[in-house]
């Protein structure tokens, strides 16, 4: 049995308004579009996160606003341009009670965490919206290495 499960998203498409700030981002339309077909997709393989780990970037809030509207979400300034080993780090830091972990925040650092724990893979690529889901055996504080069982992306669909 599958001890834990991380799903890795990148935050939906963004807008990128002149004057705004990068973390003052909002999501394009087609963005709110997709960030409601996320919510959809984790349903339909019966993903419920028990936590969410979320960057506080408006695109990020706004894509797990849309997608799970009543989700435990806990907003972390450190998944804001996290390199991946910072993203690893976090996620071990999560505590045990969560068997469902959601982890939304940014490229590349979201990308370049899937490759790490689950080196044989490939890249399989990150667009705006994409999500992975890694199960391993492994507890969050030991998380090492894990297998990429499904992957989402609104370009596919």
């Amino acid at each position: 049995m599958t001890a834990r499960t991380l799903v890795v998203l990148r935050h939906a498409k963004a807008a990128q308004p002149p004057g705004v700030a990068d973390r003052e981002r909002p999501l394009t339309e087609s963005g709110e579009r997709d960030a409601r077909r996320i919510g959809a997709a984790l349903a339909e393989l019966g993903l419920r996160p028990d936590l969410v780990l979320c960057s506080p970037s408006a695109r990020t809030r706004r894509t797990v606003a849309l997608a799970l509207p009543d989700a435990d979400v806990s907003f972390e300034p450190s998944v804001y341009e996290a390199y991946a080993d910072e993203l690893l780090e976090l996620v071990r830091r999560s505590g045990t009670e969560a068997r469902t972990l959601l982890l939304v925040g940014h490229n590349p650092g979201v990308q370049e965490l899937v490759g790490m724990l689950a080196p044989g893979d490939g890249d399989g690529g990150f667009p705006p919206g994409a999500f992975a889901v890694v199960e391993t055996d492994d507890e969050w504080a030991g998380l090492d290495t894990g297998r990429v069982v499904a992957r989402w992306s609104p370009k596919d669909r």
